[in-house]
């Protein structure tokens, strides 16, 4: 039984897709992997910078807010929630933030 010459042709062009396409998974993880191992070293300090900001944040609150209150202001709650809101989003990201990348 002798193959035509459009049958060879054919047959190896699906052999080379069929090999590319597993030469480009093989790739693709490969950068994958790398990415992770690139995104992980970059874990720890975004999340000190995370929590170093919250320290800030809460710092000038808590003065803002002393402030307000030492002059005699009687609605501090919304100024005290929104500070304090605002720094436990900072704190709690940064533990959000590690969890997610096993770190």
């Amino acid at each position: 039984m002798k193959m035509s010459n459009k049958f060879k042709k054919a047959f190896a062009l699906a052999f080379l897709c069929v090999l590319s396409g597993q030469v480009a998974m093989a790739d693709g993880v490969t950068g994958i992997n790398a990415a992770n191992t690139s995104l992980r070293q970059y874990v720890d300090p975004i999340a000190t910078l995370c929590l170093g900001i919250g320290a800030v944040v809460g710092l000038i609150g808590g003065v803002l807010v002393y402030i307000k209150w030492n002059s005699g202001d009687k609605d501090i709650n919304k100024e005290l929630m929104g500070w304090g809101g605002s720094c436990l989003f900072l704190v709690l990201s940064a533990v959000v933030i590690k969890a997610f990348f096993g770190v």
